[in-house]
């Protein structure tokens, strides 16, 4: 295979960025789309010139780094996949395919196809946690969990906090990923001590960190890379206005 590659190349936050072309000659469908940024790489520090900046882990679908839209779409055609994730046999030889970081207000390019994605990261620390002591595990069966709102927990806990669903949201909405942290502990007996004060504080630094808001595109759920579903959305909305009534009483 033959690819074009159009690759997003900015030398700072504050330096005007601009699209490179690039060819990349007898890779295989079997490649990773990763494996052939590094081919382009290899060939770039050959030829003595700088290579692209773009992040990556565990190349496994775990870590969330790979903050790629690729041909417009986050982490690429495939569904339920990062960008990582995804190999060559999802393009033809000839095909141009154009790269470029997350757009978002809230995440802002560190360099190339690497954007700063540290505002999750603060809305996490308002209040995606628990407070409990540490200590050996508690007995299974010392609090009684239904299997249904444990799966539910479960699911949104597979959040891995990517910012695709910032990145396709027309708003730049981040109302995907709170809402399954939010979701994810109050499903579960042990959030709900500090369900109140755990939304009211991640929705608020959600705002200061310049998200937008949701108007139900669901672009989010489309391009997660876990499935996390809308229905959580709609979860911390009402986790929302119940710490609203009783912050009042």
């Amino acid at each position: 295979m033959n690819l074009t590659l159009r690759v997003w190349r900015q030398k700072g936050p504050k330096e005007k960025g601009h699209f490179e072309t690039y060819q990349v000659q007898d890779v295989t469908p079997e490649m990773s789309f990763f494996e052939a940024l590094d081919k382009v790489n290899e060939e770039l520090i050959t030829a003595g010139r700088e290579p692209i900046a773009f992040d990556h882990d565990c190349r496994e679908g775990i870590c969330g780094t790979c903050s790629l839209t690729i041909n417009g779409q986050p982490h690429g055609p495939d569904e339920a996949a990062t960008g990582c994730q995804l190999h060559l046999r999802a393009f033809k030889s000839g095909d141009t395919i154009t790269i470029e970081p997350f757009r978002a207000r809230a995440f802002p390019v560190i360099k190339d196809l690497v954007i700063d994605r540290s505002a999750l990261d603060r809305v996490m620390t308002a209040g995606g946690f628990v407070s409990v002591n540490t200590g050996s595990a508690a007995e299974a069966n010392s609090i009684l969990v239904p299997k249904d709102k444990s799966d539910a927990a479960m699911d949104a806990a597979a959040c891995i906090g990517c910012g695709a669903c910032v990145a396709a949201c027309p708003n730049a909405s981040a109302m995907l990923f709170v809402s399954a942290k939010v979701s994810h502990f109050a499903l579960l007996p042990q959030g709900k001590p500090e369900r109140d004060r755990r939304v009211l504080a991640m929705q608020k630094q959600m705002d200061l960190e310049g998200f937008g808001n949701c108007s139900n595109e669901s672009e989010c759920e489309a391009v997660c890379p876990k499935e996390i579903k809308v229905c959580n959305i709609a979860r911390m909305n009402r986790e929302f206005l119940r710490a609203i009534f009783w912050s009042k009483e």
